[in-house]
C-alpha cells in the first residue's frame, strides 16, 4: 500500500524505535559520570554533550534523509568508493561487534548482576549472562521486519516507564540536599568541550549514518515511496527522538552531580547507577536498574546486529547470507563483552577519536553540498585534511604504554605546536574548515576557467 503521509502515532512509534536503538549502554552511564565529574559547571557541560549526543545524530539522520542516499557507503562514496569501503567497514565494526555491541552485554552484567556477585564468580557470572543477553538479542534479530515491533513498541515504551520511576524518585529527593559539588579535572577549565567530546563515546553519532538506514527502510514499509517522503518522516521521527535524547541526558547529568555528595566519582557510570538505585530503593532499586538497563543494551543490541548484517549484506552481496551475519557478528560480540566494561570503553577511545571528526565532516559536507554543487573535489580536500588532524587525536588518546613512546611524544608535541584546540580533543576543527574552504576555492577556480 502506498501512502503520502503517516498518521501522528506511525511517526510517534517510528520515534520510538529510533530511540530505542539509539538509547542503549553508554547513554545510560556516560551523562551520569559526567555528571559526577562537571558538579558547578554541569551546564556548559550539558549542553555541549548535546551538541555532539543529540545534535549530531540528528544531523545524521537529516543527511541520509536529505541526500537521498540509502545508506552510508553510497553517502561516503561522494568521496571516493574505497574511502566509502573502510569508512564504512570501519564504522560498522566499530559500532558494532568490536566496541558498541559488546558494551551493551557488558554494561548489562556490570548493573544488573556483578555487585551481587563474589570477586572469584566474576568471570563465570559474565560468561553466562552474556551468553543468554545475546542469545536473545540474536534471535530477535533473525527477523529485521520486526524491528518497529519489537523495539518501537514493546522493548522502548517498558523501558522509559521503568527509566521514569527512578529519575522522579532521584529527583524529589536529591542527594546532598541538592548541593552542587565543584567540577574536577578538565571540567573544571574547558567544561564545553570536554563536554563536547564527551558525547563520542556514545558513538550516536556514528549510529546515525546505520541506524538510518533501519528509519528508511521501515518508511517504506510503512507505504511512503517518494525521497521526499522519506525525508520528511526522518525529520520527524529524528526530532521526536531529539527531544526524549535531550531530556533523559539532562536528567541522568543531574542525577551524577548530586550523587557526588554521597558517593566518591566512579570509575564507570554502570557503577555510579548502580549505586544511585541501590541508594533510594534498597534490593527494588537494584532489581528496578536492572531491568532498565538490560532492556536499554538489548534494543540496541538489536538495532546494531540488524544494521551491521544488513550493510555488510549490501556491500558483499556475494559473501554470506544476512542470517550468517547475524550469526558471526553475535558470537564476536558475546566473546569481546566478555573482557569487561571499562577496559572496553578504554579500548574504543582512540577509534572514536578518528572516526567522530570523520563521519562530522561527512555529516556537514552532505547537507551543505547543494551550496557548492556536490562537487568531489570538496569532499576529498575537507576529507584529507580532516585525516591529518585525526590521526594526531588517535596518538593522544592512545594508552600510556603506547603514547609514552619517545616517537609518539614526539609527533602529538608536534601537533600541540601547530593545531589549535588540539589540547581539548578539538584539533580536527580548524584543518577541516581550512580544507572545505580550499575546496570551495577550487570550484571557484574551476567555474571563472570556464
Amino acid at each position: 500500500m502506498i501512502r503520502s503521509k503517516l498518521s501522528l502515532s506511525s511517526y510517534l512509534f517510528v520515534g520510538s524505535m529510533l530511540f530505542g536503538l539509539f538509547f542503549g549502554a553508554g547513554n545510560l552511564i556516560f551523562p551520569v559520570h559526567m555528571g559526577q565529574e562537571a558538579g558547578t559547571n554541569i551546564l556548559p557541560t550539558i549542553i555541549g554533550f548535546l551538541l555532539t549526543g543529540v545534535g549530531l545524530p540528528f544531523l545524521g539522520l537529516l543527511a541520509l534523509g536529505v541526500s537521498g542516499s540509502a545508506n552510508l557507503y553510497e553517502l561516503a562514496g561522494r568521496i571516493h568508493p574505497f574511502y566509502a569501503l573502510l569508512l564504512t567497514v570501519a564504522l560498522n565494526l566499530t559500532i558494532g561487534p568490536v566496541f558498541a555491541l559488546p558494551r551493551t552485554g557488558s554494561v548489562s552484567y556490570e548493573i544488573g548482576l556483578a555487585p551481587y556477585i563474589a570477586a572469584n564468580h566474576q568471570a563465570i557470572a559474565l560468561f553466562i549472562f552474556t551468553l543468554l543477553f545475546f542469545s536473545a538479542a540474536l534471535i530477535l534479530s533473525l527477523r529485521p521486519s520486526k524491528i518497529l515491533l519489537w523495539v518501537g513498541k514493546i522493548l522502548n515504551p517498558l523501558f522509559l516507564i521503568f527509566l521514569a520511576i527512578l529519575i522522579i524518585i532521584a529527583f524529589c529527593n536529591p542527594m546532598g540536599n541538592g548541593a552542587i559539588p565543584p567540577a574536577q579535572a578538565g571540567f573544571a577549565s574547558a567544561p564545553f568541550f570536554r563536554g563536547f567530546t564527551e558525547g563520542y563515546n556514545t558513538m550516536d553519532a556514528l549510529a546515525s549514518l546505520v541506524f538510518g538506514v533501519i528509519v528508511i527502510d521501515t518508511l517504506h514499509g510503512l507505504g511512503l515511496s517518494q525521497p521526499k517522503e522519506i525525508a520528511v518522516g526522518a525529520l520527524k521521527a529524528g526530532i521526536i527522538t531529539l527531544i526524549l535524547m535531550s531530556i533523559l541526558y539532562s536528567c541522568l547529568s543531574y542525577i551524577g552531580v548530586f550523587s557526588a555528595n554521597q558517593f566518591p566519582v566512579s570509575d564507570n557510570g554502570g557503577i555510579a547507577l548502580a549505586q544511585i538505585a541501590d541508594y533510594y530503593l534498597g534490593t527494588a532499586g537494584d532489581i528496578l536498574l536492572a531491568v532498565i538497563v538490560t532492556l536499554a543494551c538489548l534494543k540496541t543490541a538489536i538495532g546494531l546486529i540488524t544494521a551491521c548484517s544488513d550493510i555488510f549484506c549490501t556491500m558483499f552481496p556475494d559473501s554470506v547470507s544476512y542470517r550468517k551475519y547475524v550469526f558471526i557478528f553475535t558470537i564476536i560480540s558475546f566473546i569481546i563483552s566478555n573482557i569487561g566494561l571499562t577496559e572496553i570503553i578504554n579500548l574504543a577511545v582512540p577509534v572514536l577519536m578518528f572516526l567522530y571528526p570523520l563521519c562530522i565532516t561527512l555529516i556537514l559536507l552532505s547537507l551543505l553540498s547543494p551550496l557548492f554543487g556536490h562537487r568531489q573535489s570538496v569532499y576529498v580536500c575537507t576529507t584529507i585534511f580532516t585525516v591529518f588532524a585525526a590521526f594526531g587525536d588517535v596518538l593522544n588518546s592512545a594508552p600510556a604504554v603506547v603514547k609514552n613512546i619517545d616517537v609518539i611524544q614526539s609527533v602529538i608535541h608536534f601537533y600541540y605546536s601547530f593545531l589549535p584546540f588540539f589540547d581539548i580533543g578539538m584539533g580536527w576543527a580548524v584543518p577541516a574548515a581550512a580544507g572545505f574552504v580550499l575546496g570551495c576555492l577550487s570550484v571557484i577556480y574551476s567555474f571563472i576557467r570556464k
